[in-house]
């Protein structure tokens, strides 16, 4: 069985509320699930110390055994001190689209022509 640590969604519209949870990957995002390990609370300022709450030892516990934390969770157990700070490079995520390129090469086109006039 293929575990996993991630946020299952509670509270009203544009108001939510996250538990951490350990379930089987195989579950729907917010059905069954093996345990409940916290709660993330996003509203909430990102200093308040009641942001973020889990049982530490419990996570580590689901981790020993294979658990695989989703990419948020991994996040808050880094700032947490229980995972290591994994490296993200996404160098193309700035980058512009092929539309944006192509204007882009016109306006300079049109800019080196409007040059070439004046001169």
């Amino acid at each position: 069985m293929s575990m996993k640590i991630r946020l299952a969604r509670g509270g009203s519209n544009k108001r939510p509320h996250y538990s951490i949870v350990a379930s089987d990957s195989r579950m729907p995002r917010d059905g069954r699930f093996l345990e409940k390990l916290g709660t993330y609370n996003p509203l909430l300022a990102k200093d308040s110390e009641e942001r973020v709450k889990m049982d530490l030892d419990r996570v580590k516990y689901w981790l020993s055994h294979g658990a695989q934390p989703t990419d948020r969770v991994a996040r808050m157990l880094e700032t947490a001190g229980v995972l290591e700070k994994a490296v993200r490079n996404n160098p193309k995520q700035a980058e512009p689209g092929a539309k944006a390129k192509k204007r882009a090469e016109e306006r300079a086109k049109k800019a080196a022509a409007t040059a070439e006039a004046t001169e």
